[in-house]
């Protein structure tokens, strides 16, 4: 694949003129890329520091094949690629003077281009995290029921969702600050949020889901306190969300899930959820 084969621009809009149908041709597969660029739609795009955001779109013959987005202080995120494209893109980054902290992608993918790079700059990569892309099949409930409700997150109850947001990214390994300073600048922002409520109306469990585009919905995050584990309580509320997001007219509900983690992918599986793909990220590091 020749490099030249691949267009950036840091115009979003213009990028999204040409990818947007390709990017709604396939919802679940590019459901991470379709959220990030609704919501730099509606917000805007915003530089860090001197690093302007980039967007790349591969074409042939007319006809767009994949993408790619960088937001710094983040790494590169694309969709499937054969390990020739994956070369040709590395090889156009290197020679434009980009310099990646990380890849993230579809699994062959992602191990593709970590390769790639390492053979184009010297930088070694290695393996951070594994995920498990599922899409919604036939919901189900799962037996018992927990007794309780769900109920949408409102303002009362957002200093709660800010820290279960915070013990839900530290669980998970991510870095970030989350209280009122920072809230409306994290990733967690922009998704609609529900509690599991027991009878007496005591919050136990949430989910969140990000606005429904190309009629898909991702559910993300589900989080229960360790102390309230193993009552069923995110199944119920993984339910409940999936439910509305469905009345809502969704036409495919996914969720990603730590590869590593048996009992939450038995969980989704157990609820009717599909694992169709498998994600993967790499860290690089460079030598002096």
């Amino acid at each position: 694949m020749h490099p030249d084969d691949w267009h950036l621009t840091d115009d979003l809009d213009a990028f999204l003129a040409r990818t947007d149908a390709f990017l709604r041709s396939r919802p679940v597969l590019h459901n991470t890329p379709l959220t990030v660029f609704e919501k730099l739609r509606t917000e805007g795009v915003r530089a860090h520091g001197e690093q302007p955001p980039v967007f790349g779109h591969l074409e042939r013959r007319g006809e767009v094949r994949a993408v790619f987005y960088r937001l710094p202080p983040r790494g590169l995120s694309v969709t499937p690629l054969s390990p020739g494209q994956a070369d040709g893109l590395a090889a156009r980054l290197v020679a434009l003077g980009y310099a990646l902290p990380s890849i993230g992608a579809e699994e062959s993918t992602a191990a593709a281009f970590a390769s790639a790079w390492q053979r184009h700059t010297g930088a070694t990569p290695a393996p951070r995290v594994r995920l498990h892309l599922y899409r919604l099949g036939t919901l189900t409930p799962p037996e018992p029921f927990p007794a309780g409700r769900g109920r949408l997150v409102d303002e009362e109850r957002h200093e709660q969702l800010m820290r279960w947001c915070g013990e839900f990214a530290a669980d998970v390994g991510e870095d970030v600050t989350i209280d009122a300073a920072t809230w409306a600048d994290t990733r967690f922002a922009e998704k609609r949020y529900t509690f599991w409520e027991t009878p007496d109306g005591t919050p136990v469990s949430m989910a969140g889901v990000n606005p429904m585009v190309a009629g898909m919905v991702r559910v993300d995050p589900v989080y229960t306190p360790a102390r309230l584990r193993g009552r069923g309580y995110a199944g119920a509320v993984t339910v409940e969300v999936s439910r509305a997001a469905l009345a809502a007219g969704a036409e495919e509900v996914v969720l990603y899930t730590d590869a590593a983690n048996p009992t939450s992918n038995a969980l989704y599986q157990r609820l009717g959820y599909v694992r169709v793909a498998d994600w993967a990220a790499y860290d690089f590091t460079y030598g002096a």
